[in-house]
């Protein structure tokens, strides 16, 4: 129950410090109280938009070039969803937190599962753009959508520590996020 006692101000300031990538503050942001509302609800909207958004891009891109097929939903797209996004927001951070314990930090274990869970807003709205049935924009939007997350992601991390151990997780933890932005591109949006 302690980690959802947030307010709207709250909730909605932590989601549009996600959208600004380069402050690496977040985490003293949340010191006093993090949430998991990022982790359960964000990413909860995202696989519901991924779904539903994945099959409309899907529907307007066949209509565009065979107008007399039929179509019908793909329910399969839930189900991809509901194991990627829900296992990348709970196992990702869970190994970073315990990579970060190996190299001697003392993170918080719900600190990072809010950081990821929050870092994946950006991409509910960019969703709503990879309807458009123009690939080059749709990689465009991705790909900005990714780096600003994984950007997020990374110089929060960097707030953790020093040394090249650290170096090399916060660059893995960036590709993790342009990997999984790249993944929603051609799973949902193909």
């Amino acid at each position: 129950m302690q980690y959802f006692n947030v307010d709207t101000d709250i909730v909605v300031n932590r989601l549009m410090s996600s959208f600004y990538p380069i402050g690496g503050d977040f985490f003293s942001k949340i010191d006093a109280n993090p949430d998991l509302y990022g982790l359960v609800w964000v990413v909860t909207t995202l696989i519901f938009v991924l779904a539903s958004l994945g099959n409309l891009a899907t529907y307007l891109i066949q209509k565009r070039t065979d107008h007399k097929s039929s179509w019908s939903f793909d329910v399969g797209y839930v189900n991809v969803a509901v194991f990627s996004v829900y296992g990348y927001a709970i196992v990702v951070p869970l190994a970073f937190y315990f990579l970060f314990r190996y190299l001697e930090s003392n993170p918080k274990l719900i600190q990072f599962w809010c950081m990821w869970g929050y870092s994946l807003f950006i991409f509910v709205p960019s969703s709503f753009l990879l309807v458009v049935p123009v690939e080059a924009f749709r990689w465009i939007i991705i790909l900005v959508a990714g780096v600003d997350s994984g950007m997020f992601v990374a110089s929060n991390l960097k707030t953790l520590g020093e040394g090249n151990d650290l170096a090399i997780m916060v660059v893995a933890a960036f590709f993790l996020q342009l990997a999984l932005a790249i993944f929603f591109k051609v799973w949902f949006f193909q």
